[in-house]
């Protein structure tokens, strides 16, 4: 299989796409200055405290109070707390816990009016982003990600993944981490840790205690809550920290800040696979690879499939609702319950890559074409358990009921991915007055002798829509671009963009920054 990763850089923030053999699987999108991602820490003030829930509202500075039910607490919790008491008040001289006394572990069927009072300070992770009209879901439990390892402060236990079956290497693992954690801390070990050295497994390690002495000066500043003690690394390098293996026959990459760090990256864990980072600087990736087209057939109501299947797909705020309709499908199969067979089977397929690619969660009920047969049921539920097995996200797969719908949980940390992917009307642009095509090109000319003849510029880089495009360079000598090119003494170049509308067009300037106009 051909595994690609293109990183788009623009001036909204990165966008990462994971390809299959050129097939979209994952989208992720990281915008400039996002707050409340999973995995950021903040020193919170308690808002209210509900026993009826055994639940506490905390103000983290988001518009809606953050959720926090005692179960995430954590069994550390009370060492926790004082941890953070006592460097907030200047008592805890290092960041060290070596000679830290921890306190006993919390009741696990407690109260948390025992632990918790309106107005208190406490240090807090973000367990979920916020979703629709709910603030993040939060956790004391405090877990510091790398590479390889998970390091959890206040535990002594260490945890393998269960992905990772060799015991002789299970073994190994132990004994290398009891060897290597500092005291007061547990560590859990990623299955990408499997048969690595003692080497890069413990400069994972100092990575994230390097993180932690950071919260530890974060901390001493004191300020007044609610503020941001450490954040995620980002989700461009989270997701290289996850996902970058050597396995990527190419990355594609157009801003040169991030294809040096990727480069780096890949000099730590597969030196040889340096030279598959590739740069095209000032390219927008996501067209060059027919990226943004496959968002717009994948993020629709209507998912239309190759074989003249489609899927219909509603959202609700608890669940999620997939039809499958085999539509005008295409194929020489002999009778009905072959064809919906054939039809479920290649659906579940996409439906797998679909779940992954919007990153639905909670849950999803899918209403499959019935089958009378019961092998030909068990034939889909094991096809689409192997097509979501390659699914990081936890997730359970009910087997098809007596009426064909298959229910699946999948984990919800954030905000279900949503594109829209219909588009103004390219005449009017939704004013419902229709501007004559024909002026398009004088509009385009007009602010070309603007920018030449009042901005004095010569050097300008024009991106169109493809049909566009198309009509400039129409004509191999007496095209319209060449005729401006050379009416105005300008280096025009001229570049088509599948994801702008009709008539939408935007100007660039020699340093590659949009001209406002």
């Amino acid at each position: 299989m051909n595994v690609e990763l293109v990183i788009n850089s623009t001036k909204e923030g990165t966008e990462i796409a994971l390809l299959n053999d050129r097939t979209l699987v994952e989208l992720h999108k990281e915008h400039v200055n996002q707050e409340y991602a999973v995995g950021d820490l903040y020193v919170g003030k308690v808002r209210k405290v509900l026993p009826s829930l055994n639940a506490a509202f905390v103000d983290v500075g988001y518009e809606r109070d953050a959720f926090l039910h005692y179960l995430d607490l954590g069994p550390q919790f009370a060492s926790m707390k004082l941890y953070a008491r006592r460097v907030m008040t200047g008592k805890q001289q290092s960041s060290s816990l070596a000679d830290f006394r921890k306190l006993p572990d919390i009741d696990k069927g407690g109260k948390i009016k025992d632990q918790l009072s309106s107005s208190q300070q406490v240090l807090v992770q973000v367990a979920k982003e916020p979703i629709s009209a709910k603030g993040p879901r939060l956790t004391t439990e405090v877990t510091l990600p790398g590479r390889f390892i998970v390091l959890v402060p206040f535990s002594t236990k260490i945890s393998l993944s269960q992905r990772i079956q060799n015991e002789e290497e299970r073994t190994r693992l132990r004994r290398l981490m009891q060897s290597i954690k500092p005291p007061n801390f547990g560590v859990i070990v990623r299955t990408v840790a499997e048969n690595k050295g003692a080497a890069e497994l413990h400069a994972d390690l100092s990575e994230q205690v390097k993180r932690w002495e950071l919260l530890y000066d974060n901390l001493k500043k004191n300020k007044k809550p609610p503020h941001r003690v450490l954040g995620e690394i980002g989700k461009t390098n989270a997701l290289l920290r996850d996902i970058l293996t050597p396995n990527f026959s190419a990355i594609h990459v157009n801003d040169e800040d991030i294809a040096n760090e990727v480069k780096d990256f890949l000099r730590s864990i597969a030196p040889d696979k340096e030279g598959v980072v590739k740069l095209s600087k000032g390219k927008d990736l996501f067209d060059t690879y027919h990226i943004h087209k496959q968002i717009k057939a994948t993020f629709g109501k209507q998912v239309n499939l190759k074989s003249g299947a489609y899927l219909i797909i509603e959202h609700t705020e608890a669940m999620h609702v997939i039809d499958v309709n085999s539509g005008g499908r295409k194929g020489g199969v002999k009778n009905q319950e072959e064809n919906a067979l054939q039809t479920n089977l290649e659906c579940a397929r996409e439906i797998a890559r679909i779940l992954r690619l919007r990153d639905m969660g909670g849950i999803i009920c899918i209403d499959f074409i019935d089958m009378g047969d019961r092998a030909n049921q068990k034939k889909l539920f094991e096809e689409l358990k192997k097509a979501m097995s390659t699914d990081k996200a936890k997730h359970n797969i009910l087997p098809p009921s007596r009426f064909g719908v298959v229910e699946i949980t999948r984990q919800r940390v954030r905000e279900v991915t949503d594109i829209t992917t219909a588009e103004k009307c390219p005449s009017c642009g939704g004013k419902g007055v229709v501007e004559a095509p024909i002026l398009f090109t004088d509009t385009i000319e007009n602010n070309l002798r603007y920018l030449r003849e009042d901005k004095k510029m010569t050097n300008i880089r024009l991106v169109v829509h493809p049909m566009v495009e198309a009509y400039l360079t129409k004509g191999l000598w007496n095209s319209t671009i060449k005729k401006w090119r050379k009416q105005y003494k300008m280096k025009i170049a001229l570049e088509a963009n599948s994801s702008l509308q009709f008539l939408e067009h935007h100007f660039y300037d020699s340093k590659d920054e949009e001209i406002t106009l």
